[in-house]
């Protein structure tokens, strides 16, 4: 049984669980702080789209814009994600390049293509099981920490090799759209609401 069949409504702000009024459809108010309390997110699938469809446009410029550039004894050239992997490689940083490619194509790819499949099987009422749907929600959620890892890993080089002519490493703008997809995309995830996988779940086997 859902906690909104029994009448209560969760608060966001503090978690404490409300009774329903009669006319909430009017505004209710949580007892405890004061929060304006819903029995689901107002407009969570939209503001979901929307936040989802802008970062997968800013996520065209942050594969196609420079992310770094890496020069050594004077020559270097600006790097897109994928042509920085093969930069960190051919210069024997491995760890790093690994690090760069899952962080910047495995996590932030699996996002957008997890949350829209949340979206659109929620709205379309696909014969996915909730229990699918929330596992994959939560590791959205899991995996959303360490998105901005590779802007840090760039962030640090750029601090540390720093060694003028012999050898530097520089941010490019595409490092700002990037970590603009990063924020929308965990935006997006915190926008969901998962009680909405369940409301939408006629199968009793989804409940075993």
């Amino acid at each position: 049984m859902r906690a909104l069949d029994a009448g209560l409504l969760l608060c966001h702000e503090c978690h404490q669980l409300n009774p329903q009024d009669a006319d909430v459809e009017h505004g209710q108010t949580c007892s405890r702080c004061g929060a304006q309390v819903h029995p689901r997110r107002p407009n969570s699938l939209t503001r979901t789209w929307a936040l989802l469809l802008t970062s997968a446009l800013l996520y065209i410029p942050a594969n196609l814009l420079p992310i770094m550039s890496v020069s050594s004894f004077g020559k270097g050239h600006p790097d897109t994600i994928m042509s920085g992997v093969v930069t960190l490689v051919q210069y024997g940083m491995l760890p790093i390049a690994a690090v760069v490619f899952i962080a910047s194509i495995v996590v932030p790819t699996f996002k957008l293509v997890g949350i829209a499949l949340l979206l659109y099987s929620v709205q379309r009422h696909q014969p996915m099981s909730a229990r699918q749907r929330i596992l994959m929600y939560r590791f959205i959620e899991w995996i959303g920490r360490w998105s901005m890892l590779d802007i840090f890993v760039i962030a640090i080089l750029v601090a540390l090799v720093n060694f003028g002519s012999l050898a530097q490493i520089e941010a490019g703008v595409g490092a700002v759209a990037f970590a603009s997809v990063v924020i929308l995309t965990m935006l997006a995830a915190v926008t969901f609401d998962p009680r909405l996988i369940w409301d939408n779940t006629e199968s009793d086997a989804d409940h075993d």
